[in-house]
């Protein structure tokens, strides 16, 4: 694999850009891998990853129904921010952040990562108590944050209507170097690092079982013929339920979708990314102008990517009392994703009753802020069988136990 470089772009541009290789192989699957990830979106082409780079495994197939990045991957709003209450949560989210941070270095390949700050606003009396508590946690977890009050968020957004008719704004929870990534960019530098250590990633290679024999994994059914494995990691977002089903064994989930739009693109006039999550909506400005914003999940069990009218009308009208301008914008376009919601808002990276078998899930509708901490965590289960410390209190055993991460409450939402 070449590395890109500007001697690199020097080089193509004299040969008319005729030298590119592709960035990652299509090969054929094979009949056995030490590993199979299920799952080539960002959480389960960063297990593959860090599998390879921190645990030396290499011979991994990473298998996608579709194509690569294609499920919530893409279609997300690229908030990334570690501000969370409990210790457990701000630690994967933090050391996502940090590996976010150094993504481009690491993996010769621009994520686009722009620590612009996320603002948290606090618009009751109960929010303000609420984030004064959360950035007093995240003083002791390491994580910087801080509460500020109504004139310094109008600092930080000049644009926004502090006096708003229903809820005014009383302060927020800054972080000033959570931010947004591009989400692409973060798939793709994922999938061109693996190929590059000879991983395959094969796509449009659906999953139709998953095969087993004396209480462990044996392999997968597939549309592309079975495969064997030694070790299966389940990372299918919305669609864990299924894939658990077919291993037999459920999980404490329900699966929703999560809408998104952008507007037209106009002139800067945002530099961070903004979260109100009283009237339940958030918002950020794009590299190329669009101002992207996003809700609350659907309230029912379903498996779309579309959007409906309901859904925008509903976030736009909150938004709108705390940034008047957009309501003068056009929409540009529209999507919905389908997440996994568990009962406490918080993920499960765990083994199963299947042996050799491990489930990455639950993340809600934050799972893109986590791809790298995910991934880094769960390449640990898989490669040693135990969950290391970050993933040690994400066991599907809590919810049997009673020891729930509670991020719903935390946090008012769960992005």
């Amino acid at each position: 694999m070449r590395r890109y470089s500007a001697f690199a772009i020097a080089r193509e541009a004299l040969r008319h850009h005729q030298g590119w290789e592709r960035a990652w192989r299509s090969p054929e699957p094979k009949k056995r891998y030490k590993v199979i990830v299920i799952g080539a979106g960002g959480h389960g082409l960063a297990t593959a990853y860090y599998l390879g780079k921190n645990h030396g495994i290499r011979d991994i197939a990473v298998l996608d129904k579709g194509w690569l990045g294609g499920g919530n991957t893409g279609r997300n709003t690229t908030i990334i921010r570690s501000n969370y209450l409990q210790d457990p949560s701000a630690a994967i989210y933090e050391k996502a952040r940090s590996l976010y941070e150094t993504f481009s270095l690491d993996l010769n390949y621009n994520g686009m990562f722009s620590p612009r700050g996320v603002l948290m606003l606090a618009q009751t009396h109960h929010e303000v108590r609420g984030y004064q508590r959360t950035a007093h946690a995240n003083a002791l977890q390491g994580v910087e944050t801080e509460f500020v009050g109504p004139e310094r968020v109008k600092e930080i957004v000049p644009i926004i209507n502090i006096e708003g008719p229903r809820y005014p704004v009383l302060g927020g929870l800054w972080q000033p170097r959570g931010g947004t990534a591009r989400h692409d960019a973060i798939a793709w530098g994922y999938a061109r690092a693996c190929s590059g250590m000879g991983m395959d990633i094969i796509q449009k290679c659906a999953v139709t079982g998953v095969r087993s024999e004396g209480g462990k994994v044996t392999g997968v059914t597939t549309t592309r013929g079975d495969i064997d494995c030694e070790k299966l990691a389940i990372v299918v977002a919305g669609h864990s339920g299924h894939l658990a089903d077919m291993a037999g064994f459920r999980l404490p989930i329900e699966s929703v979708a999560l809408q998104a739009l952008v507007s037209e693109p106009i002139k800067p006039c945002m530099d961070c990314v903004v979260m109100a999550n009283t009237v339940h909506g958030y918002m950020s400005q794009s590299d190329k102008g669009e101002m992207v914003i996003g809700g609350g999940a659907d309230g029912h069990n379903n498996y779309t990517q579309r959007g409906s009218f309901l859904h925008v009308e509903e976030t736009v009208r909150a938004l709108v009392e705390t940034f008047p301008m957009i309501s003068r914008l056009k929409m540009l376009r529209q999507w919905g994703g389908i997440v996994d919601m568990t009962g406490d808002r918080s993920p499960i990276l765990s083994k199963t009753p299947l042996g050799n078998c491990f489930i990455n899930c639950g993340w809600g509708t934050g799972g893109f802020k986590a791809i790298p901490g995910s991934g880094w965590a769960m390449a640990e289960l898989v490669a040693k069988g135990e969950p290391g410390p970050l993933a040690a209190e994400f066991g599907l055993d809590r919810f049997r136990e009673g020891r729930f991460i509670d991020e719903s409450v935390a946090a008012g939402v769960a992005h």
